[in-house]
């Protein structure tokens, strides 16, 4: 199955937002759930360096100095090695397929 690329900066600007959003919600669940359960633990070690590396796409966005790239984003590889706790995993690999292959525009 091919992924989805983004059709426009703007959409594509707004699916790093959305991943900024989630992984902010995922950080949210995880204190909720500690907290619940009366535990106060750690944060999984991946969550911190994902956050930090989409907002390092994000800011580079905002000040104009982003660039496509053929290779992955940085943050994918810790990404992939716990894709089954990142449950927004399909929008990464839709962000870093756009990041290496350009928009989908039409020819």
């Amino acid at each position: 199955m091919a992924l989805q690329r983004a059709r426009s900066a703007e959409e594509y600007a707004e699916w790093v937002k959305q991943a900024r959003f989630e992984v902010q919600d995922l950080r949210d669940c995880l204190l909720y759930d500690m907290e619940e359960i009366g535990e106060m633990g750690r944060f999984p070690a991946f969550l911190d360096p994902l956050a930090q590396g989409i907002e390092s796409v994000y800011d580079a966005m905002c000040r104009g100095e982003y660039s496509f790239g053929r290779e992955d984003l940085p943050f994918m590889e810790i990404a992939e090695m716990n894709a089954d706790q990142i449950p927004f995993m399909v929008l990464l690999k839709q962000i870093n397929e756009t990041h290496r292959k350009g928009l989908d525009v039409e020819e």
